[in-house]
């Protein structure tokens, strides 16, 4: 049952690979923004939401599963 029920998050995981995709995208435009601003407290957050999302592709293109719970 543990197998099955990793493949079915598999599955729904990659299923929110565009999202996450678009998401970085959007990221990236803030850290821009926020660099062309000088804003730091803009640009630490902006880089914090990046490498969590970063970490969350990682997982999901290297089949690492971690369900939430």
């Amino acid at each position: 049952m543990k197998y099955v029920m990793e493949a079915i998050w598999r599955e729904e995981a990659k299923k929110q690979l565009p999202a996450i995709r678009l998401e970085i995208d959007y990221e990236l435009v803030t850290l821009h923004d926020a660099l062309q601003a000088d804003d730091r407290i803009k640009i630490i957050r902006t880089k914090e939401k990046l490498e969590k999302l970063r970490i969350q592709l990682v997982h999901i293109e290297h089949g690492i599963v971690t369900p939430v719970t």
